[in-house]
């Protein structure tokens, strides 16, 4: 994935903070965001520290017989010493190629589990 240096994320998000991005022939939505409950960006009253940002991946392919495989990745960018985290450009493609390994991994136990269950050869008559 190239990162586009001109973005905070490295990639353009919307206002909800999605952005859908397309590596290795597959089509993924990203997602930012932090947990915070309302509007304004406020510190954790507790630890004193402003929440934490996430950046997910997904990709989602379907198949035959209404099958969808699936891989997600997760990045977490961590406030530190009372500051907001900072936008961090490789954290998207961190997280896409996260998606993309856990993707590859399902496909491969998927592929193992349907060679398990192939159904066996008929009788010869």
């Amino acid at each position: 994935m190239n990162i586009d240096p001109t973005q905070p994320w490295g990639v353009a998000i919307d206002y909800a903070g999605r952005a859908v991005v397309t590596e290795d022939g597959h089509t993924l939505t990203v997602r930012v965001y932090d947990n915070t409950m309302g509007y304004t960006l406020q510190r954790d009253p507790v630890t004193g520290q402003y929440p934490s940002v996430y950046i997910t991946a997904e990709v989602n392919e379907r198949g035959a017989g209404d099958t969808t495989l699936r891989g997600y990745g997760l990045i977490v960018v961590d406030a530190r010493d009372g500051v907001p985290a900072v936008p961090d450009q490789s954290a998207v493609q961190r997280a896409v190629a996260a998606a993309l390994a856990d993707f590859e991994t399902r496909r491969t136990a998927y592929a193992a589990l349907c060679a398990t269950w192939a159904p066996s050869a008929p009788p010869a008559p």
